[in-house]
């Protein structure tokens, strides 16, 4: 079991606190028994642990090409959708008048075409009237064309088999080009995605395809799998952190958007750390610690960095490189310089 460190530091002030006091007890000349622990070295692999909320992979906020009255939106917030399916349609009034008025024009620009092409050959008209129809014909039916297409997108259709997580706007309403009208998710297995925000240092430790452990608040109970999918290539502007996306297995259950999970990644960098007994740590703030270390009769007091901490044993990353032995049993009772004896 790992213990977070901002719990684990709490713990050692208490500890620290209760323990000055027994020292306080103590007679100052009186040595204090103790026991060391053999500094031990370990080659782990770095592990980046971050939190997140869950969503779709393929999430979409479908809306209308161009503006107008929505005339039908054809579901409702948690309804399933099948991809190929009309979600909503505006009005067709005016965009139908619109493509008429393309037609008529298109027809007007024909027969001009024509006729300037036979006044053209009877030398009636000029090259340059010919070439002009000509243009004008071209520019009608592209208007055609344009209205035809915009026509075609009066209508929404999902692209995905999924969920109606959200109904933005209503029937009767005026809507502008591009704005959203439902959000949807995918709900396939292989859509959902953890993203998780992480430091510039934990980013560089993660690759694609890195291994995860999973843990969500509504399956407490429940360890899911995931594998990264993919790393952002520049920093949040809110938060500045790094997000970075985890390919849940939903392993059968019902998961939903906006689910709170925790993820820890296992990378492929393997770092050296000294081992500890936890109960040698005193005095820690964040990843910040003190130890104390036998020097004859005495004791130093040295600082440290915690890496993690694994049951009853702490890795420190940084402060004890040249160190041998720590003290264990007995360590919050100690001061700088306190006379000890072993036990």
């Amino acid at each position: 079991m790992k213990i977070s460190l901002p719990i684990f530091a709490l713990c050692i002030a208490l500890v620290a606190c209760e323990s000055k006091k027994a020292q306080n007890s103590l007679p100052t000349d009186s040595p204090i028994a103790v026991q060391v622990a053999k500094v031990e070295q370990k080659t782990v692999k770095t592990a980046v642990v971050g939190s997140g909320l869950l969503s779709s992979s393929q999430e979409a906020k479908p809306s209308f090409k161009i503006g107008g009255v929505i005339q039908g939106i054809y579901v409702k917030e948690g309804d399933r959708i099948r991809k190929g399916q009309v979600l909503a349609k505006l009005n067709p009034t005016e965009i139908n008048l619109q493509v008429a008025q393309a037609e008529e024009g298109f027809a007007k620009a024909q027969r001009d075409q024509k006729r300037v092409q036979s006044l053209y050959k009877d030398s009636v008209a000029t090259e340059e009237q010919a070439q002009n129809v000509g243009t004008a014909l071209n520019v009608a039916k592209q208007s055609l064309e344009i209205a035809k297409y915009n026509q075609s997108y009066a209508t929404i259709v999902s692209n995905v088999d999924g969920v109606v997580v959200k109904k933005l706007m209503n029937e009767g309403e005026i809507v502008g080009a591009g704005t959203p009208i439902l959000f949807i998710n995918a709900t396939t297995e292989a859509d959902w995605v953890l993203k998780i925000g992480v430091s510039d240092k934990d980013w560089t430790r993660v690759q694609e395809g890195d291994q995860a452990q999973i843990s969500l608040d509504a399956y407490p109970d429940m360890t899911f799998t995931g594998i990264v999918k993919t790393l952002s290539q520049g920093a949040d502007p809110t938060t500045g952190s790094y997000q970075i996306e985890i390919r849940v297995q939903t392993q059968g259950k019902r998961l939903a958007t906006g689910m709170f999970g925790k993820a820890k990644i296992n990378t492929l960098i393997a770092s050296q750390y000294q081992i500890v007994p936890v109960e040698s740590i005193i005095e820690g703030a964040g990843k910040s610690a003190f130890v104390y270390i036998p020097k004859g009769n005495k004791v130093q007091k040295v600082p440290i960095q915690v890496a993690q901490i694994e049951q009853d044993k702490a890795l420190i990353s940084a402060g004890l490189e040249q160190v041998s032995q720590v003290i264990s049993t007995g360590a919050g009772f100690l001061a700088e310089n306190s006379t000890i004896v072993l036990k």
